[in-house]
């Protein structure tokens, strides 16, 4: 990871259901932070890449978020599409979670 990275403290882990998604506007971006069915939090652009609708209204299942419009379904872990119609990747930003609780998510600079 560069060094011009800026942590932007988004969230904290209650606010996120589990399973579930919840919708974060910061900067430029609309970042969707997503905890998986294991409790592990996930940061993606929120913007679905078939139909540019919020991955963060749509369901959290196992390691994926299915788009709620057409039923695209994206990895967590790597923002590829894993069932159509989407064919183009989301993109994911780091996330670290802090003692305190607090979800950061690491942006470009």
């Amino acid at each position: 990871m560069s060094e011009n990275v800026e942590w932007v403290n988004l969230a904290s882990v209650e606010e996120i259901p589990q399973p579930g998604a919840i919708k974060v506007d910061v900067d430029d971006l609309i970042i969707c932070l997503a905890k998986d069915s294991n409790g592990v939090i996930h940061a993606l652009d929120d913007t679905c890449s078939h139909a540019a609708v919020s991955l963060s209204e749509g369901e959290v299942e196992d390691d994926g978020i299915e788009c709620w419009l057409h039923g695209s379904r994206f990895d967590l872990l790597t923002g590829r599409p894993s069932h159509l119609p989407a064919t183009v990747p989301v993109a994911v930003h780091t996330v670290r979670v802090t003692d305190d609780g607090d979800v950061l998510v690491a942006l470009a600079g």
